[in-house]
């Protein structure tokens, strides 16, 4: 059986300090919840499902040089991920306050470390990644001005070695900072961007998800638009729309599902799946992820990669 080509996945590595409540927020009061503290940030989610899915995955990012660090960097070793990650002395890990409630969840966020991202770190990875043969990137390097010159290197460096590469948006929040003019500009060529419904509103404006898809693919060469429980479409530049449907299962944590589908839907796309299969592939992966509690796959279980 012929190897899978190696994934570079560039970007946050956080702690994820995630509540699940057990009913709606009580501002200025007492809420109960299940607290755990757990591993996360979109491209060490995304490379751990990899990972899981025994994809071949290097993770290039930036944690302290602290207990925090140390962890994160063990958890996604025993997933299977070679971490190019480099350990800052004087910069915490970054950490995110995750809470959850009914499908939904919202985040607080200190990027710490990852915010110490350089292009130099970029390049030394890929120098050593030979078999690489694609470069995912988490837009959160792009949407801090402080990682910034990190993202656009990693996606210049990809092109100069003749890689393929994917985006994915993010935030919506962020993206509507920085505006969607400098943001798709950024983007500009890359092989496929992932947004959901919040990420594609902000990038192309309120309308259906087939026709925001389309509009992004005027940019990009694919875009894939996710849906949540509505499934999911991919345009491809001057080409059809393609749907699927969510895989049907009981939701127990939606924190980590869109970057577990990345990962399915990368894992499958990159060995030369058509995009109707690595959407089915996405969300296979995405089902298995919002039933479970936190973002990561479980340490010593395999995905469908086998």
């Amino acid at each position: 059986m012929a190897v899978p080509p190696r994934i570079i996945t560039v970007g946050d590595v956080i702690t994820d300090v995630l509540a699940v409540l057990s009913g709606p927020l009580a501002t200025g009061s007492d809420a109960p919840a299940a607290i755990r503290f757990t591993g996360g940030g979109q491209a060490a989610n995304t490379a751990a499902w990899l990972g899981w899915l025994r994809s071949p995955v290097t993770l290039v990012g930036a944690v302290g040089a602290d207990d925090a660090g140390r962890a994160r960097l063990a958890e996604l070793a025993d997933l299977g991920v070679h971490c190019a990650v480099r350990q800052c002395p004087d910069t915490p890990t970054g950490t995110v306050i995750v809470l959850a409630h009914d499908g939904e969840r919202t985040m607080i966020t200190e990027r710490g470390a990852n915010l110490r991202l350089t292009a130099a770190d970029v390049d030394a990875a890929l120098a050593e990644a030979p078999d690489a043969r694609h470069l995912h990137l988490s837009a959160y390097t792009l949407l801090d001005a402080g990682s910034r010159d990190a993202g656009l290197r990693a996606l210049a460096a990809a092109r100069e070695l003749g890689l393929t590469t994917s985006v994915d948006a993010a935030s919506a929040a962020p993206l509507r900072q920085v505006g969607a003019v400098a943001f798709l500009d950024w983007v500009r060529d890359v092989d496929l961007l992932l947004a959901n419904s919040d990420e594609a509103t902000a990038l192309a404006g309120e309308q259906e998800p087939e026709a925001q898809a389309r509009a992004l693919a005027t940019t990009v060469r694919n875009a894939v638009v996710k849906r949540g429980a509505d499934g999911a479409v991919w345009a491809c530049q001057g080409g059809p729309v393609i749907g699927s449907p969510a895989q049907r299962v009981p939701v127990v944590d939606v924190t980590g599902a869109g970057d577990a589908f990345a990962a399915g839907l990368l894992a499958a796309w990159v060995a030369g799946a058509a995009p109707a299969t690595a959407l089915t592939r996405a969300g296979e992966t995405g089902a298995v992820a919002v039933s479970t509690v936190g973002a990561r796959p479980a340490v010593g279980a395999t995905g469908q990669g086998d």
